[in-house]
């Protein structure tokens, strides 16, 4: 048996299960415009995802990459959930 697409799946699932709330606290905390570090974030590991050798990590790099990347777009959506409400707002930060 292989195994390898189903740990690949379940990586792909925590790696998503992990950015959710990633893009929530650093909406809050930076509002979206932290999307420079996702883009960062995701470009490397996509870059290195190249370079390994190893079928399973080479995957979950490029999955990270994948889901920091999207992170970007769930950050300018996460601030249209804490402007309609969904959300709270950071008091502390002034508005973008």
């Amino acid at each position: 048996m292989h195994y390898i697409g189903l740990i690949i799946a379940i990586t792909t699932f925590v790696v998503i299960g992990f950015f959710h709330p990633i893009v929530i606290k650093a909406e809050y905390h930076f509002g979206v415009g932290c999307w420079w570090a996702f883009a960062l974030v995701g470009i490397v590991f996509l870059a290195v995802s190249l370079f390994v050798g190893n079928v399973i990590l080479s995957s979950l790099l490029g999955v990270v990459g994948c889901a920091s990347l999207w992170g970007i777009v769930e950050l300018f959506e996460q601030r249209e959930r804490v402007r309609k409400g969904w959300f709270p707002k950071n008091p502390n930060r002034k508005d973008e």
